[in-house]
């Protein structure tokens, strides 16, 4: 995640700084470009104990394509944990329940990973056993690198008391010698080309650095000493294969477009796409330099339209745009991404943000994390959709939820579904009422009624729904005591908790079709004959 808002990011940003799923197997889907379709739900009176938010499901609506940008790729803690048994374990459980294509994580040039170090003359010794290891590791379960080139290895750091406040404390500060910091980014890249061959690592990404415009880099001014790190890094992948792709600035509250583009262009400086970062509780006069208050569930996809304007006015028009961190929250908030409410926030950001960005990566896919140090207990607000012990999360739910999608997206004025096209034809809506905030724990329920256009004969929907009460371990977490540390029978307890709850059949009265749902719920409905 950006490392900004995380521990030292999230002390920095301080300082200066679920759903209800509904499938349907023969409805179509139609995203807007940018997902800003004026909604036509029609809530009940306010006040009345459930209101019912009409929703009109044209199934002959226009359609377009409905790639699954937000499950290509993850964030994860530093690149060494990926070499424990438990990572890898919730990497091929993630793996089953979405498919993804691609890992992101911080460190492959930490001391800890032992890439680098000099001789006594000073002379450049390089290392590969772990990063072997840490790379085949992610191959061998299907998975491809999204390289993050950082941080500074202590001997080669002008300042080894630069470090950041992250429990493994990273060093931030720039390269003693620039021509080394080439040197290492070529002759790791060359390693990898080596190893893997080209074909194959011509399809990963190479991105330089993480968040430099905030603590994670150290050089002054902030921006044009990147730019040197980052000039130098990109030439240094190319020299090796103009085949790869290497990007940057991952910086975070979607900070830099304009002036780095800018800067790349002037000077040739090779780029592939455009990478940066934002989470949902960042303060719009960081992102957008104004004093409104933008809610929790519209800021993620508010920046990324900023930031594809941006793209689409600068000298790289067809730039893609990789949003290669986001989340709901930065700050562990056990309310809000433990909870079921990141199923609705998340159905919601992908309604927004589709048309607007090629990737998304959710920060992060797993609890095995220590930049706030050794988890302490399985439930903190930790950013993983599997907690401790692989107990997976209402949000881990909600993923697999919203993998069952089409791969069309039908016209729809909604604020509260996507409905979708399968290649087979089969519709599937992911449908949820009104988003409560994560503090407030809602105290009636929403009736949405899905009136189907363009509906023929008898149908059923097999209705899955993860809520506060279903696909979460937290109701039985907190009736056991909430134990730091549960036994052995506990997590099995918790894990059975938090299974998906099984699909139920519904059949649809006339066109209509009403689902009771919870103010933190999510639904995914398939639709049947």
């Amino acid at each position: 995640m950006t490392t900004s808002r995380r521990a030292a990011g999230f002390w920095s940003r301080i300082g200066i700084k679920l759903c209800v799923t509904v499938v349907a197997a023969t409805l179509p889907l139609f995203a807007m470009p940018t997902a800003r379709a004026q909604s036509n739900t029609a809530p009940a009176a306010a006040g009345s104990p459930n209101s019912e938010i009409r929703v009109t499901v044209d199934l002959n609506a226009p359609a377009h394509p409905f790639p699954h940008f937000w499950e290509q790729m993850y964030g994860s803690g530093r690149a060494v944990l990926s070499l424990r048994e438990s990572y890898r374990n919730d990497l091929r459980e993630v793996k089953r329940a979405t498919d993804f294509k691609y890992i992101r994580f911080h460190g492959i040039f930490l001391d800890e990973v032992g890439l680098y170090s000099e001789d006594k003359d000073g002379k450049p010794v390089y290392n590969f056993s772990y990063v072997d290891q840490i790379y085949d590791g992610l191959l061998q379960n299907h998975v491809r690198p999204f390289v993050e080139l950082s941080f500074m290895p202590h001997q080669l750091s002008s300042d080894v008391k630069m470090v950041q406040a992250f429990w493994y404390r990273p060093n931030v500060a720039p390269p003693k010698d620039w021509d080394k910091w080439g040197q290492l980014v070529e002759a790791f890249t060359r390693h990898l080309v080596e190893r893997y061959g080209i074909d194959e690592v011509a399809n990963w990404y190479f991105e330089v650095w993480n968040e430099p415009n905030l603590d994670f880099w150290g050089g002054e001014p902030r921006d044009t000493t990147y730019y040197e790190l980052y000039d130098r890094a990109a030439r240094a992948v190319k020299r090796v294969s103009p085949r790869l792709r290497v990007g940057g600035p991952a910086t975070a509250q979607a900070a830099w477009a304009e002036k780095f583009l800018a800067h790349c262009k002037a000077n040739n400086v090779p780029i592939d796409f455009f990478s940066t970062h934002v989470y949902g509780n960042d303060k719009a006069e960081d992102v957008f330099n104004t004093r409104e208050v933008i809610p929790r569930d519209k800021m993620v996809c508010r920046s990324v339209e900023k930031v594809h304007q941006q793209i689409l006015a600068s000298p790289y028009p067809q730039m893609p745009l990789i949003w290669s961190e986001f989340n709901a929250d930065y700050s562990n908030q056990t309310e809000v991404t433990d909870s079921a409410y990141m199923g609705p926030w998340m159905a919601d950001t992908i309604r927004q943000c589709d048309g607007l960005t090629e990737m998304m990566s959710y920060w992060s896919f797993s609890d095995v994390f220590e930049e706030q140090g050794v988890v302490q207990k399985p439930f903190y607000g930790g950013f993983g959709l599997l907690a401790e012990e692989s107990i997976p999360k209402p949000a881990f739910n909600a993923f697999a939820l919203l993998h069952k999608l089409g791969e069309e997206r039908l016209d729809l004025a909604s604020d509260s579904a996507l409905v979708t096209r399968r290649k087979d034809g089969g519709v599937v809506l992911a449908v949820w009422g009104k988003i409560v905030p994560p503090e407030q724990r809602p105290d009636d329920n929403d009736t949405v009624a899905l009136v189907f256009k363009g509906l023929t004969g008898a149908h059923t929907a097999k209705v899955t729904i993860v809520d506060d009460e279903h696909g979460s371990p937290l109701p039985a977490y907190a009736k056991m005591g909430s134990p730091a540390f549960p036994s052995r029978a506990q997590i099995a307890e918790l894990k059975n908790a938090a299974a998906l709850p099984t699909a139920k059949s519904m059949s649809i009265s006339g066109d209509t079709l009403r689902l009771n749902l919870h103010g933190h719920a999510l639904a995914l409905v398939e639709l049947s004959h």
